[in-house]
């Protein structure tokens, strides 16, 4: 079975001890994959001079932020890597010309681990991460993606994390309804990605909205990668919106459209 690429958002650090809808359909979403023999991850938090393979054995979690609650530092995500699937993954970029490095040391960031902790609670399925490589832009990482694809056959589920509106300058307190700029940017992906309109989401950091949902394209560039691994056909799969203007919009791309 060819499993699909997926774009999700990891939300804030706090997402496993909220309320939320994002909480509920992160938490139901593992469900879908029974059997995934690996998981990928590409992070928003992870940029690299070149796309960098985590290669550590058992990689540390990682507290990469400040400020919330105490009980989110003791948490940890104790998934093992794969060193089968680190070498698939390194052949696949060979196969496409594309250079890398690998890193032994290097943790799981947060954007690995919240969201899997609960998609995936148990840790039993290896959990393989690659980096960005630092200033790639939009369609480079769509070339990523591309490369990757091949592993979707391996039993692979190909996970970018990252949010597809985030400038945590104009959060707000939770509840807080999504400011119409925020929503105005996420109805522009989401029509683009479920058109199969890839040049003008290849454009979106060109226009004024854009760029205020971004102040800094990182949190963007894994749907690229997500949209290249799934063949460009894309659906969303959660919508809703958390400290007020980050979108934790969701898709799946290289699979039948299911209900939201």
């Amino acid at each position: 079975m060819t499993l699909p690429a997926l774009f999700i958002a990891h939300g804030a650090p706090d997402l496993p001890l909220s309320t939320t809808p994002a909480r509920a359909f992160t938490q139901d979403l593992g469900k879908r994959f029974p059997g995934v023999r690996a998981i990928l991850v590409i992070s928003a938090h992870w940029e690299a001079r070149l796309p960098t393979i985590g290669t550590a054995a058992a990689p540390p979690t990682i507290h990469d932020f400040g400020g919330f609650d105490d009980r989110l530092y003791s948490m940890a995500y104790p998934a093992r890597t794969s060193a089968a699937v680190v070498a698939e993954v390194a052949d696949a970029l060979k196969a496409a010309g594309i250079a890398f490095a690998e890193d032994a040391r290097r943790g799981y960031d947060h954007g690995v681990w919240i969201p899997l902790m609960l998609a995936f609670p148990r840790a039993d399925v290896p959990v393989v991460q690659l980096s960005l490589r630092h200033g790639a832009s939009a369609a480079e990482n769509v070339a990523l993606g591309k490369a990757l694809a091949p592993l979707r056959d391996k039993g692979v589920l190909i996970v970018g994390s990252g949010a597809i509106v985030h400038n945590l300058r104009a959060i707000a307190r939770e509840g807080t309804p999504a400011p119409d700029w925020a929503k105005a940017v996420d109805d522009y992906i989401v029509t683009a990605v479920e058109a199969g309109d890839e040049a003008s989401l290849l454009r979106v950091l060109d226009t004024q909205g854009g760029r205020i949902a971004h102040p800094t394209p990182e949190h963007l560039m894994p749907l690229f990668v997500a949209l290249g691994a799934g063949g460009g056909s894309g659906h969303a799969i959660h919508r809703s919106f958390t400290w007020g203007s980050i979108s934790m919009t969701s898709f799946a791309f290289g699979e039948e459209k299911k209900a939201a």
